[in-house]
C-alpha cells in the first residue's frame, strides 16, 4: 500500500497517542498517560510543514493528545491544571480546537468553577476565524449555558447573542427568552436566600440567649465559690492553694458552660472546698462559712 504522508514528528506523536489511550482506558495509569501525551505534543515541534493534508493530520493528532491528557488529569483530580496544561501547547485561547474547548467548559462546569472559562471562552468566541467553524454555534450555546448563565452574566450573554450572526431571527429570540427566564430564576433564588437569612437571625438570637443564661448561672455559682474562698485563702497551706487553683482551672477553662453536666460538677466543687477548709482549719480559728 501507499505509505502514509506522516512526517517523523507526527508519526512518533501518533504512536505515543496510541500508548496514552491504552494507559488511560485499559491500564488506568493516568500519570503515565499524561507523560505520553506531553511527549507526543513535544515531538510535534512548532508546527506542520507545507501541505493541507499533513496540516490536518498534525492538528488532529495534537488535539487527540490533549483530549486524552485532559481526561487523565481529571481522573487524577488535577483539574486545576487542565487549562494551563493545554495552553502551553496552544499558547492563546483563540487557537484551542473546538473539542478541547468543549471539554474544558464541561470540566470546569462540573467542578463548579465556571469562572475559569469566562475569559477563555469569550476570547475564543469573539475570534473571527473561529466564527466560521461548524462547531461555533454549539460552543456558543455551551458557553452560555455552562459559563455565563451560572455566573449571572445575563447582560454579557444577551450582548454575545445579539452580536453574532450564526442565529436567525427566530433562534435569536428563543435564546434571548431563555436568558430572561434564567435571570428571573436567579432573582427568585436571591430573594429566597435573603428571606432565609433573615429568618435565621431570630433563631440564632434564641440559641445565644439560652447559652447566655446557662453561662450566667455558672458564673453565679463561681462567684459564690470564690466569695467563700476569699475569706480563707490566707489560712490555706501552699499545697492546698495549688489544689484550689487547679480545680478553678478545671471549672473556668475545661468546662463547657452549655453542657448540662457542668452545673452538678460545680455544686460538688463547692462542697469539696468546704470539706478542704474544714480539714485544714481548726475549730477555734474556723470562720463561719456563708453561702
Amino acid at each position: 500500500g501507499e505509505p502514509p504522508a506522516w512526517a517523523p514528528g507526527p508519526a512518533q506523536a501518533a504512536a505515543l497517542l496510541e500508548e496514552a489511550a491504552d494507559l488511560l482506558v485499559l491500564h488506568r495509569d493516568f500519570a503515565a498517560a499524561v507523560e505520553r501525551c506531553e511527549a507526543g505534543c513535544d515531538s510535534l515541534g512548532p508546527g506542520p510543514g507545507p501541505g493541507h493534508e499533513r496540516c490536518e493530520r498534525f492538528a488532529e493528532v495534537k488535539c487527540s493528545l490533549c483530549v486524552v491528557g485532559i481526561q487523565a488529569l481529571a481522573e487524577m483530580n488535577r483539574w486545576r491544571e487542565v487549562l494551563s496544561w493545554v495552553l502551553q501547547y496552544y499558547h492563546v485561547p483563540e487557537h484551542l480546537p473546538p473539542k478541547v474547548l468543549e471539554l474544558c467548559i464541561l470540566l470546569y462546569s462540573k467542578v463548579r468553577e465556571p469562572q475559569v472559562m469566562l475569559e477563555v471562552g469569550s476570547s475564543w468566541l469573539r475570534d473571527h476565524a473561529n466564527q466560521s467553524l461548524p462547531e461555533y454555534r454549539s460552543l456558543l450555546e455551551l458557553y452560555l449555558v455552562h459559563v455565563l448563565l451560572p455566573l449571572g452574566r445575563f447582560e454579557g450573554a444577551e450582548e454575545l447573542v445579539r452580536g453574532c450572526d450564526v442565529f436567525d431571527g427566530e433562534q435569536q429570540l428563543a435564546i434571548l427568552s431563555t436568558i430572561r427566564e434564567s435571570r428571573c430564576r436567579w432573582t427568585q433564588q436571591e430573594e429566597t436566600r435573603s428571606a432565609a437569612e433573615e429568618q435565621q437571625d431570630p433563631v440564632t438570637e434564641t440559641v445565644l440567649g439560652a447559652l447566655s443564661q446557662k453561662l450566667l448561672t455558672m458564673l453565679t455559682l463561681l462567684r459564690r465559690a470564690l466569695r467563700s474562698m476569699s475569706n480563707h485563702f490566707y489560712l490555706l497551706p501552699y499545697k492546698k492553694m495549688l489544689l484550689a487553683t487547679f480545680l478553678l482551672y478545671l471549672v473556668v477553662v475545661r468546662l463547657d458552660p452549655a453542657s448540662p453536666t457542668s452545673l452538678p460538677f460545680i455544686y460538688k466543687l463547692v462542697q469539696l472546698f468546704r470539706q478542704a477548709w474544714a480539714a485544714v482549719l481548726s475549730p477555734i480559728h474556723r470562720p463561719p462559712i456563708r453561702d
